[in-house]
């Protein structure tokens, strides 16, 4: 027996929450498709409501994507009157985006879609099994991140 016997694909942790985030992106895809927004730029919107104003880098790196598709994020939402962006006070060369009212509005819209499926998880469990789970998450996570290999910095010369 070799070592792929030992455990069938289908209950590899890796897979099962794989299967779990191709279905919570594509119930928030379904959702944010409604109110004419990708995942992407519902997630700048919050994060601009949460933090306020942002550069491209600032909020690249919390979204998780590269600056040049935050460039096409950013100009999709200036385009559509959903974020305005301006010279920063302190670099002139940097734009900060920040939220218009339009923007406010329709991420409110969404949100109140989207906060409808985390009350449904929330209530799917148990107060211990929610805790139990949030825990369970973190960890997990954490292996991933440790397990992730790194790029290697070469010494300087």
């Amino acid at each position: 027996m070799g070592v792929m016997a030992e455990i069938p694909v289908e209950e590899y942790l890796c897979t099962r929450i794989r299967r779990t985030e191709q279905a919570l992106m594509g119930h928030h895809e379904a959702v944010l498709r409604g109110h004419g927004l990708t995942m992407t730029q519902y997630t700048v919107l919050l994060t601009l409501a949460r933090e306020g104003g942002m550069s491209g880098a600032q909020l690249a790196r919390a979204c998780g994507v590269t600056q040049q598709t935050m460039a096409t994020v950013l100009t999709g939402l200036q385009n559509k009157n959903l974020i305005t962006r301006e010279p920063s006070p302190v670099h002139a060369k940097v734009m900060i985006a920040t939220p218009t009212g339009m923007g406010r509005e329709l991420l409110d819209r969404a949100y109140q879609e989207v906060i409808v499926l985390e009350r449904a998880l929330t209530d799917a469990f148990t107060s211990a099994e929610h805790a139990a789970f949030c825990e369970l998450l973190e960890r997990a996570t954490a292996i991933l991140i440790e397990q992730t290999p790194r790029p290697e910095t070469k010494p300087a010369t």
